[in-house]
């Protein structure tokens, strides 16, 4: 009777690492999928921004926009142009 109980210890062990395992590595990949697609995102906003510049001309909003892109451009590729304000 105490065999057959170890066994089914020893089983359920090794279901729960295998568990363990599997969230550990979900949680790794989750991670790793977020950080690579804030630049993404980030590039996203910009060609918004770019979009919303181009029908506004505001000589302001292309100061930000130029800190963003300059902030941008240092961080992720591809590289984005800077705009010319003057």
């Amino acid at each position: 009777m105490f065999p057959r109980l170890n066994l089914t210890l020893l089983k359920n062990k090794k279901t729960i690492y295998l568990v363990l395992l599997l969230i550990v590595i979900s949680i790794i990949m989750t991670s790793m999928l977020f950080s690579n697609s804030s630049c993404g995102i980030s590039h996203m906003g910009l060609i918004i921004d770019l979009q919303t510049y181009e029908k506004s001309l505001d000589p302001e909003f292309c100061e930000e926009l130029i800190e963003k892109i300059d902030s941008y451009n240092m961080k992720c590729m591809p590289q984005v142009e800077i705009l010319d304000c003057g």
